[in-house]
């Protein structure tokens, strides 16, 4: 009997796990926010609310054309979630972000979704748009690289959070599943080019306004539809489009009405042990004939991560320890236009090389150090500016 009960607790333990690891490998990029630890404890019942976050910290040694600020650390971010079951059907999930210690505080995610049917679920608060892969499914423990990738901040302005409502939902095709969301928020605003950066930049355009009001009454459409293949990965396209400036004042018209767009392509997939992580987003802008041609009306942005397992062992007492060798590629071009007057190429451009390693004590923990190296054109095209530098770090989530 003792050996009967043995085996059958044994089996218990090893299916529940099963389930667990199964649970995981489900989740695509649409529930990226629901992908993470402390959830699981709520879900199984232990408590109707839960609380969870990821703490991360890196060094710093960079050198620009010869020129160095030195050594340092920051403890880049440091944020904390709560999750609740409010009903069987009825899910609430929010984000608070506290960045470069204190420096920075935000209020990145404050939600409500309503499940009507899988395959239709209303969403409404403070939400993530979902332009390409990044902006969903930022959370640095994820994310073998220490920095973010230039598209998903430079171009998309990653982390970006909007007040909005719209709809979401997963519809199996098969073995595989096709998801879908589509969104109305506040949008952007003028800052895409009043700015001080003195050049078109999306992520000038997010202000603590966005949560209170739209500035024009227009609101911004995003919607992203995505494919997951099974024993492969997920591909997705996405945009995003919106009315950024004031145009009206007391119902009085002062200027054109300008639109921002973007659209993206991502994937994350799996090639036997290669796993490959990418998104190129391409923006247009309607820039007004008074601003400079410094001010792009195009940009466009890529990076590919590639990821390689090349030992997992138990290490120091440590369990199924993965050491990884990493490396990434990416591009972006503030201004893909041309300048009137000679039919030249206008540059403002960055390339970039990541190459490193990454140690993952578990998928909720890791320490990474990166070489970072970038050449960066000016937009007359000036002699490249080369900066390269090591990071070393660490991201939890607890």
């Amino acid at each position: 009997m003792k050996i009967l009960k043995t085996i059958l607790l044994l089996s218990i333990l090893i299916v529940s796990q099963l389930k667990a690891q199964d649970r995981d490998s489900t989740y695509t990029n649409l529930e990226a926010i629901f992908n993470r630890p402390f959830i699981y404890e709520a879900q199984r019942g232990a408590s109707s609310a839960s609380i969870g976050g990821y703490i991360e910290g890196n060094t710093n040694y960079f050198t620009t054309d010869g020129i160095s600020d030195g050594y340092s650390m920051e403890l880049r971010r440091f944020n904390i979630f709560i999750f609740a079951s409010v009903h069987e059907r009825i899910k609430f999930i929010s984000e608070l972000e506290f960045e470069h210690g204190t420096e920075e505080i935000a209020l990145e995610t404050a939600l409500l979704d309503f499940e009507i049917h899988p395959a239709l679920v209303f969403r409404m608060g403070i939400l993530l748009p979902p332009i390409g892969y990044f902006n969903q499914n930022h959370d640095s423990p994820k994310w073998e690289f220490i920095d973010r990738p230039l598209v998903s901040t430079q171009v998309i302005p990653s982390t970006l959070s909007e007040v909005g409502l719209g709809f979401y939902g997963k519809v199996p095709v098969g073995k595989h599943k096709m998801t879908y969301e589509l969104y109305l928020t506040n949008g952007l605003q003028d800052g895409v080019i009043a700015n001080t950066d003195n050049r078109t930049f999306f992520g000038a355009g997010k202000s603590e306004d966005m949560f209170a009001e739209d500035n024009n009454g227009v609101p911004a459409v995003s919607s992203r539809v995505a494919f997951s293949l099974s024993g492969l990965g997920e591909f997705g396209v996405s945009g995003y489009t919106g009315i950024y400036n004031e145009f009206e004042i007391e119902g009085q018209s002062v200027e054109e009405k300008r639109r921002a767009s973007l659209f993206a392509l991502d994937f994350n997939i799996k090639l036997a042990k290669l796993q490959l992580i990418s998104e190129t987003a391409w923006a247009a802008i309607d820039i007004p004939n008074n601003y400079g041609q410094q001010f792009g009306s195009r940009q466009f942005g890529t990076h590919l991560d590639m990821i390689y397992p090349i030992m997992k062992k138990d290490l120091l007492g440590w369990k199924d320890v993965t050491l990884n060798v990493i490396n990434r590629v990416e591009y972006i071009d503030y201004n893909i236009d041309e300048f009137e007057e000679t039919g030249t190429n206008i540059y403002d451009h960055i390339y970039a090389l990541v190459p490193g390693l990454s140690l993952r004590f578990s998928s909720n923990t890791l320490l990474r150090i990166n070489y970072r190296r970038h050449w960066e054109r000016d937009v007359l095209g000036n002699p490249v500016s080369k900066t390269a530098g090591f990071q070393f770090g660490f991201a939890s989530y607890f």
